[in-house]
């Protein structure tokens, strides 16, 4: 079982099934999103997911227009474990505090929308736009 927690700790979760693949998306919308080159996430399915902590403390915001969507920590401000589907949770990485030591970078997502000074030094797959490209 892995777990994971926001920085502040008022929000927390566990995930059942074991963690493979990270995925490092580069589009623009995650960048904004974090304020960093990308965001490096698991993907689980829903029924392998569940919040521990302070769902109270969820915040969430929709990109107008769009499908994608956001989630952080209220009081933190710590990006949060997120649905873009009705079947599958990405949580960020970095939000891990067990069960993640193990894992590597699969793949990397909108690699055309890097910005420049983002350096890719790992053995991931370079996808040029979504999964299925390249």
């Amino acid at each position: 079982m892995a777990k994971g927690e926001c920085n502040c700790g008022a929000v927390a979760f566990a995930v059942t099934c074991a963690l493979r693949d990270v995925y490092i998306c580069h589009c623009s919308i995650c960048r904004r999103a974090t304020g960093s080159g990308g965001i490096a996430v698991v993907v689980v399915a829903n029924a392998a997911f569940t919040w521990t902590r302070g769902q109270d403390h969820i915040q969430t915001w929709h990109k107008p227009g769009h499908d994608w969507l956001t989630c952080f920590c209220r009081q933190c401000g710590s990006p949060l474990p997120g649905t873009n589907d009705d079947t599958h949770t990405f949580i960020p990485v970095g939000l891990l505090t067990s069960g993640g030591d193990h894992l590597k970078v699969a793949h990397h997502l909108f690699v055309d929308s890097k910005p420049p000074w983002t350096l890719i030094a790992d053995d991931g797959k370079q996808h040029p736009q979504g999964f299925g490209s390249g």
